[in-house]
């Protein structure tokens, strides 16, 4: 069995396919971004992330390729939504399974610790579709 991500956070996948099959056809639109940047968490290659999400999961929303989201390499979109919504004065993402909510104009409206739940989200999604 391929176990493309160690961290304790994974289960959250259930939660954000949940939302994401509630609210789809309001406009929600989640894109999961793949990164091993944290304890070599997440070892797998994309196609293999992808098995195991779907399979364990029933993840249907994208996951994109997988990219560093801190340091000199950090993907582009992370560096903007980091500089966008700092938290605690720093840019840093902290963990796997930081949330960032993007409204319809393109503005990163919230960020979310890797321990927040998707669940406890919904409210703020609710409100920006």
């Amino acid at each position: 069995m391929i176990k493309a991500s160690q961290c304790g956070f994974t289960p959250q996948y259930k939660g954000l396919e949940a939302l994401y099959q509630k609210m789809k056809d309001e406009g929600l639109v989640i894109l999961g971004f793949p990164c091993n940047q944290f304890g070599g968490q997440e070892p797998e290659n994309e196609a293999g992330i992808k098995t195991f999400c779907e399979r364990n999961f029933g993840v249907t929303f994208p996951l994109m390729e997988k990219v560093d989201v801190n340091g000199n390499t950090a993907h582009p979109l992370y560096e903007w939504m980091k500089n966008e919504k700092k938290q605690l004065l720093m840019a840093a993402v902290k963990w796997n399974f930081e949330k960032f909510l993007i409204d319809k104009e393109g503005n990163v409206v919230d960020r979310f610790a890797s321990t927040t739940s998707p669940e406890s989200i919904e409210p703020k999604i609710k409100a920006l579709l």
